[in-house]
């Protein structure tokens, strides 16, 4: 395995405070402590992670996450703190605000979303890892095997189905067994780590070559909705004391 030089590490936690559905979710109560928090923890007892900052345009979300030891270098501005705001906005501004204020470019950046709290013990870890030991790899990110195969889903054309895929082998693959058909991933958000040179110089949170780190079927929560949020709550094994 490669060395791993942990001061060109960079966990960032986006958490804006304007999400509706439902309000201040980022914070909302879970298993005793602040949502974030739970992330915060996960990247401060990562071995191979330099600094953990939260990207954030809330007073209240900055000083939770200044509390839980996370950094807290610049605020957010409003205008990258919309609806529809996209990851790749926000991870630029940050980036090229540290290169700027402070000098600091880092080579690796984890993308820790506060609403997938439930992160096994070692994942972070694994995935810069697996990054790293893929040099020419633009990025990594977890997924799970999808329950739903893509083989059988359709878009309208006007009154008719359209098949959205078509296979290569088989003529009519909704009509074949799931068994039969290629397995499909799905990208839970659960980590997803990036290198600097894709964020800026590609101009993309992925890049084209994304490494895969397989995570069990079961491992797929992401907190949406105060539903969600009591779902989670009933699930063991949270990985709070590290990561």
């Amino acid at each position: 395995m490669s060395v791993i030089d942990k001061t060109r590490v960079l966990a960032l936690i986006p958490a804006r405070g304007g999400s509706k559905n439902p309000p201040d979710k980022n914070i909302l109560p879970f298993k005793g402590k602040p949502l974030i928090v739970h992330s915060i923890e996960q990247a401060l007892q990562s071995r191979h992670v330099g600094r953990v900052i939260v990207s954030t345009d809330s007073e209240k979300i900055a000083e939770i996450g200044q509390q839980a030891g996370a950094e807290v270098s610049f605020m957010r501005p409003a205008e990258l703190a919309g609806d529809y705001s996209t990851d790749l906005e926000v991870f630029q501004h940050a980036l090229r605000w540290l290169d700027q204020h402070e000098n600091y470019r880092p080579e690796i950046i984890v993308h820790l979303r506060p609403t997938s709290p439930l992160r096994p013990i070692g994942l972070i870890d694994d995935g810069i890892a697996r990054l790293v030991e893929h040099a020419d790899a633009d990025s990594l990110r977890t997924v799970v095997v999808s329950p739903h195969t893509p083989y059988k889903m359709w878009r309208l054309n006007g009154d008719y189905l359209e098949p959205l895929l078509t296979h290569p082998t088989y003529r009519e693959p909704y009509n074949m067994p799931r068994q039969l058909l290629p397995a499909v991933y799905w990208q839970n958000a659960y980590l997803d780590v990036t290198r600097w040179r894709t964020v800026i110089e590609k101009n993309s949170m992925t890049g084209d070559r994304i490494v895969a780190l397989v995570m069990p079927a079961d491992e797929d929560v992401d907190i949406d909705s105060r539903r969600d949020l009591a779902r989670a709550e009933l699930r063991p094994g949270i990985a709070s004391a590290g990561a």
